[in-house]
């Protein structure tokens, strides 16, 4: 874990639940389609916060933030959908996990957008 950083905290730790998620949805329901789509961009927001600290300029940190915020909203759209269609409940909370993740992410990308 990173040290004083919530948002990389919170992505990482999102990324565990979407990990566990993908396993008892193939596993235990045999959903092998959107549990394979929650796995790709739930694992790559914090994949890409990540490539953020390490920009190569204040340019490059707002594309792969908002990259990141992107995958971010997939990752919503397929939870709303899993949902929905009754493979989840939502009980372990993904969705508001998520949605503080998504606030975070868009007042990064508003501030440094401003701020450039």
């Amino acid at each position: 874990m990173s040290k004083n950083n919530i948002i990389v905290d919170k992505s990482f730790a999102f990324a565990l639940k979407a990990v566990k998620l993908y396993e008892y949805l193939s596993l235990d329901k045999k959903e092998f389609v959107l549990s394979k789509q929650v796995l790709r961009s739930g694992t790559s927001i914090g994949a890409n916060i990540n490539e953020a600290i390490e920009a190569q300029s204040k340019a490059d940190f707002i594309h792969k933030m908002s990259i990141s915020l992107k995958e971010a909203r997939e990752t919503e759209y397929w939870l709303k959908l899993l949902t929905a269609s009754g493979y989840i409940n939502d009980s372990d909370n993904y969705l508001e996990e998520l949605g503080e993740i998504i606030k975070i992410l868009v007042s990064i990308v508003k501030t440094s957008r401003k701020n450039n």
